[in-house]
């Protein structure tokens, strides 16, 4: 995979950028643009060069407008266009309009069937608007759609900043420094088996925490009242897992702090305990590398202590930390974080498949 400082850049070469633009909206406006800010080096690195760039992105699953989108980001950079289509007279029209530094942004690829079935004749046209395709989209990576994999068998292919910087800092989870904590918190544990199955033996200590601990409390028998569960069996080999750890104490619905095995029929688990969050404190203080995807807790509603106590920790520590996850992430920039981890990534599922496999299908075709 070949990095976009490695491409021959010419003032005026059309570059068509896959960048991930799918970013929460509020009444019309970006509520969260983090995966926004994460652009921007490679869009400035593009008009540094001289470059035409066309950006291309989806947004949600049914179709909305990159409007609000293309609009925020106007704010951040100069040169910035929108077209409300992906092909059509317009798009031509703006595309032979554009100078060198000059910014195209198209509107969201789920508009059109093409994009999600990977169609060939989708992904070729598209390709033909360019003479460069450079991905950024590391959080839509495990998608096989045809912004992803399809582009790159119709032009010479590049990983942009951000992607690059995923894969550097990512990558070394896959052989780990030691020892090395992993806390994996969210909701669902059927989407974290693979990383489970995966890091049970490479973690010293794999923490599982949020409404995930709740199908461990079930497999070891104990009451979790009206918690969330995913009703997953956890597999045995996992569960007697000599790295694995889970709350020894949990906060409920009513803010009391039970021992685990002490929760009631009529509560809910919405937190990680101080007992638990204690020891995790400690494991963090010795690590050499601390990996966190998921919250320990319901963070919306108000229960987000354990989760923003073991980020002070991992601030805290000398340890190589990484964070990822949308939930992980929204609470690392609620407490200005960001700049004082190691890495912080853009990719929700991506990260998790990454970890779990080792690469994706947009890297991948980034390697043909």
């Amino acid at each position: 995979m070949k990095s976009i400082t490695q491409a021959k850049i010419k003032k005026g070469t059309y570059v068509l950028l896959r960048a991930d633009l799918n970013v929460p909206l509020d009444t019309g406006k970006v509520r969260d643009d983090f995966r926004i800010s994460k652009i921007i080096p490679t869009l400035e690195y593009l008009q540094k060069k001289g470059a035409r760039t066309i950006v291309i992105s989806h947004l949600g699953e049914k179709g909305e407008t990159l409007t609000p989108v293309a609009k925020h980001l106007a704010k951040k950079i100069k040169g910035v266009k929108f077209v409300p289509a992906i092909f059509g007279e317009e798009v031509l029209i703006a595309r032979e309009k554009m100078v060198a530094g000059d910014i195209l942004i198209l509107e969201n690829l789920r508009t059109d069937i093409g994009e999600k079935s990977n169609d060939s004749l989708f992904a070729k046209t598209l390709a033909g608007m360019a003479e460069i395709f450079v991905s950024d989209a590391f959080s839509a990576s495990h998608r096989k759609h045809a912004s992803i994999v399809g582009i790159p068998k119709y032009l010479p292919s590049y990983a942009g900043l951000q992607l690059f910087e995923e894969i550097k800092h990512l990558s070394k989870i896959l052989k780990p420094r030691h020892p090395f904590v992993f806390i994996l918190g969210g909701a669902k544990i059927s989407t974290k088996l693979p990383l489970l199955k995966s890091y049970k033996d490479k973690a010293d200590t794999l923490f599982v925490g949020g409404a995930v601990a709740n199908d461990f409390f079930l497999a070891r028998g104990f009451e979790v009242g009206t918690s969330l569960v995913d009703d997953t069996v956890v597999p045995k080999n996992i569960l007697s897992a000599k790295s694995l750890f889970i709350p020894i104490d949990i906060i409920t619905d009513s803010h009391q702090v039970k021992l685990s095995e002490k929760v009631g029929k009529r509560d809910r688990i919405l937190d990680a305990g101080p007992a638990t969050v204690a020891v995790m404190t400690e494991k963090i203080k010795k690590a050499k590398l601390v990996l966190m995807n998921g919250p320990l807790g319901d963070y919306e509603h108000g229960f987000a202590g354990g989760t923003e106590a073991l980020l002070k920790a991992m601030v805290a520590s000398s340890a190589i930390t990484i964070v990822g996850g949308g939930d992980s992430v929204a609470t690392v920039q609620k407490m200005k974080l960001e700049k004082k981890l190691t890495f912080v990534s853009t990719g929700g599922g991506a990260m998790l498949e990454y970890l779990a496999k080792g690469t994706l299908p947009g890297i991948q075709a980034l390697k043909k």
